[in-house]
């Protein structure tokens, strides 16, 4: 490895910190007092940094989630919470093969989701018969909790556990305990069941309700029964509530501490939402946050879907400053549970990968959810995703270009808890290869564990034909910040801190190269069937400057696609303008220098010219705007107005159609009017209608993305109404970006 001659200019030690920096105790919360001025604000902001435990969950950087359940059978996202525990019919379960493909990901911990929504629970629990013992899976006797736990342990992976707080069985169930307007009493836990003792004879004293202390007990069982458990998941989703029920999350809290002190907890003051379900990523990710009240006894956050979180404008809103990192939640899959390897689109490497830099390299924890199949195993399109993604890592992230470079031990060293606290007034690293180098990637990485989150904005520039070229820019750091770049030539670069709060201190610089595939690609069609194929554009982009990280990566590649489902090849037709696509299959794919991207495929269905609106309910806006509920722009949408329902659409397609599936895309702007539930009719003439199949759509409100509902049987028709009989949230109108027939 080429030598490296790394220096820094202004650098001072830590003890040469400032007497009012001393004053300040780093701690994982503190408070604004009133009067405190705003350079008294940003200095405690600079001395808030994470608990131990916290530390070691960013270490873990990419960990996986398991949804499965009885959805996983029904091929719903929510379920009702009344299935029969036989729906759960398991054969066979491979938790090892689970284990060897996260591991091959670079995955750290796997957290399993114990009781989703439906309140079915995958262990065998003292507490409830609604559950894996009722079902037919080993007789009864099977436990997917310890069979992963054994697995982990096995290939060295953590553990963590779902445990969701809404429970439909319990709502729904006549004697259920959730809602059951109980009297909170003192309770003792864990309840003893006979003949199940528990080995661990630790007890605890609460003040509970039925339902809490049913929670608790579980979660007793969950703590002392399946090893050491890294991070409890508490999710704020709610499908329905009754009576009123509230959480003792004071005792929950206290309960996790004592059992699990090495547990993190998620939803709560340890590990935050990171405000969508996509894989989008902000620009700036600040895990200093704000709250309005003290983060260890509240129940009032901050909105966590808002762009900015941490900005000195935050900061100076809050009442308590506070540490909580983000874990950016996605699922490999199109929704949460598996449901089939034919319709249900799997995420390529190259998006995968994208997400991992982008999160990892943006302050945060990477979870992916990777839903194993009907036959207990993750499908082999998955697992090709997860081996190939582990594979990039190491090939870009295990080889470091500073590995022998001379300079400050404090950021060559590789040790986390070594730094260089740069001087306020100069804030600058310039590294100096002995021969010129190629990198496109540099990763910084903060000593958060001792001086918080302190850079506010760093550049990087290359010397290039004897001057310097700024290459790339972006915000903070924190824990890590993975800069992208083009390709760079060099053999000096320079760091350059141009914002931050207090003195920065630096623990981790080192360089890298990332072998650019060719761009991920998406498709846009137009009301007349003309499909434009193009480089992919995430959500929030990551570049500083507003362009996407792929589009701005990827020069001289061409593109090739197949319209008869065929894999797309070089030989393929080759894309150089839009393409009329119609009930067609499109395949495309991206080739640079021979290098092949991953195939973008998507089914196209009719063609909306001929589209004519028949009747609506009801519509906000103008007179026009529930044609944009077909108009083939996902950017607008037909919202109804708000009353009692029936809410729906009726379109005439302009001629006769065998239709076989239905897809609705969301309006993404605001929350409200997501398409839960509902019936689909049809008519011969236009006006006296049949109903031919009802449809219904989990979670649309944190994962606003087009769902596709199969029909059972083909219909034939030209004229159908789609009719909403349930809005997520128990809203009053529907809203609809796009509706399509297949």
């Amino acid at each position: 490895m080429r030598e490296i001659i790394l220096f820094a200019f202004g650098i001072l030690l830590l003890s040469c910190q400032t007497g009012s920096q001393h004053s300040i105790t780093p701690q994982s919360t503190i408070k604004i007092e009133e009067g405190d001025s705003k350079e008294a604000i940003i200095e405690k902001a600079a001395h808030v940094v994470p608990t131990e435990n916290q530390l070691d969950a960013l270490r873990n950087e990419f960990i996986a989630f398991i949804h499965f359940g009885p959805n996983t059978f029904t091929r719903k996202e929510w379920g009702s919470g009344m299935e029969d525990p036989a729906v759960f019919d398991l054969k066979i379960l491979d938790t090892d093969q689970w284990c060897r493909a996260m591991k091959a990901a670079g995955m750290k911990m796997v957290i399993l989701t114990v009781k989703h929504h439906d309140g079915f629970v995958l262990w065998q629990s003292r507490y409830t018969d609604h559950g894996i013992m009722s079902s037919g899976f080993l007789d009864g006797k099977g436990d997917v909790l310890k069979d992963l736990s054994e697995s982990c342990k096995k290939y060295g992976m953590k553990l963590g556990v779902y445990m969701s707080p809404a429970d439909l069985y319990q709502i729904e169930h006549p004697e259920g305990l959730y809602g059951n307007l109980s009297e909170y009493t003192k309770r003792t836990i864990p309840r003893e069941v006979p003949g199940r003792p528990f080995e661990n004879k630790t007890t605890f004293e609460f003040e509970a309700d039925d339902y809490n202390e049913y929670f608790l007990n579980q979660l007793f069982e969950i703590l002392t029964e399946y090893g050491e458990i890294h991070e409890v998941w508490f999710d704020g989703a709610h499908p329905k509530t009754k009576g009123g029920q509230t959480y003792n999350y004071p005792a929950w809290r206290e309960l996790i501490r004592t059992l699990a002190p090495k547990a993190v907890i998620f939803g709560r003051e340890d590990i935050r939402w990171c405000g969508n379900e996509a894989g989008a990523t902000r620009q700036t990710e600040w895990n200093v946050i704000t709250y309005p009240k003290d983060p260890n006894t509240t129940s009032h956050f901050t909105d966590l879907t808002d762009t900015d979180l941490g900005s000195r404008e935050k900061l100076y809103q809050g009442k308590y400053l506070h540490y909580q990192q983000a874990e950016t939640n996605t699922s490999i899959r199109e929704g949460w549970f598996y449901r089939d390897d034919t319709h249900q689109k799997v995420r390529s490497a190259d998006d995968v990968f994208d997400i991992y830099e982008r999160s990892v390299g943006g302050n945060s924890t990477f979870l992916l959810n990777i839903p194993p199949n009907r036959e207990g195993t993750f499908s082999p399109r998955d697992v090709d995703v997860l081996e190939e993604v582990g594979k990039r890592i190491k090939e870009t992230y295990e080889k470091n270009l500073l590995q022998d470079a001379k300079g400050p031990k404090q950021v060559l060293d590789g040790d986390p808890d070594t730094y260089l606290l740069l001087d306020k007034k100069k804030h600058g690293i310039i590294i100096t290869l002995p021969a010129p180098a190629t990198i496109n990637r540099l990763m910084l990485q903060e000593a958060i564990a001792t001086h918080s989150e302190r850079v506010e904005q760093h550049a990087v520039d290359a010397w290039i034909d004897t001057q310097w070229k700024e290459i790339s820019t972006a915000t903070n750091i924190g824990y890590k910040r993975i800069l992208r770049f083009p390709e760079v030539t060099t053999h000096k670069i320079r760091i350059r801190i141009l914002e931050s709060r207090l003195d920065p201190a630096i623990s981790h610089v080192s360089a890298h190269y990332y072998r650019t595939r060719p761009p991920q690609l998406a498709f846009s069609r137009d009301k007349e069937g003309m499909v434009t194929i193009a480089p992919l554009q995430t959500e929030f982009n990551w570049n500083p400057h507003g362009e996407n990280a792929a589009g701005n990566l990827n020069t001289g590649y061409q593109i090739f696609y197949t319209l008869d489902g065929s894999e797309p090849t070089q030989n393929s037709l080759r894309y150089e303008n839009p393409v009329k696509v119609e009930h067609n299959i499109l395949k495309a794919v991206s080739f640079n220098n021979n290098i092949q991207g991953a195939v973008h495929s998507e089914a196209f269905g009719i063609v909306k010219k001929d589209w004519k609106l028949l009747e609506v309910s009801s519509q906000r806006n103008n007179r026009t705007a529930a044609v944009q509920a077909f108009d083939a722009d996902r950017r607008t949408y037909w919202q109804s107005e708000d009353g009692a329902a029936p809410h729906f659409i009726a379109i005439d397609l302009g001629t006769e159609y065998e239709l076989k599936a239905m897809v609705y895309t969301p309006q993404t702007f605001h929350p409200e009017g997501m398409m839960a539930r509902g019936i689909l009719r049809v008519s011969a003439d236009g006006k006296s209608w049949k109903t031919v199949e009802t449809f219904e759509f989990g979670n649309l409100v944190n994962d606003p993305t087009p769902r596709s509902h199969p029909f059972t049987n083909p219909v034939t028709t030209r004229y159908i109404r789609v009719e909403a009989t349930g809005i997520a949230g128990n809203g009053r109108s529907v809203a609809i970006a796009e509706l399509d027939f297949l």
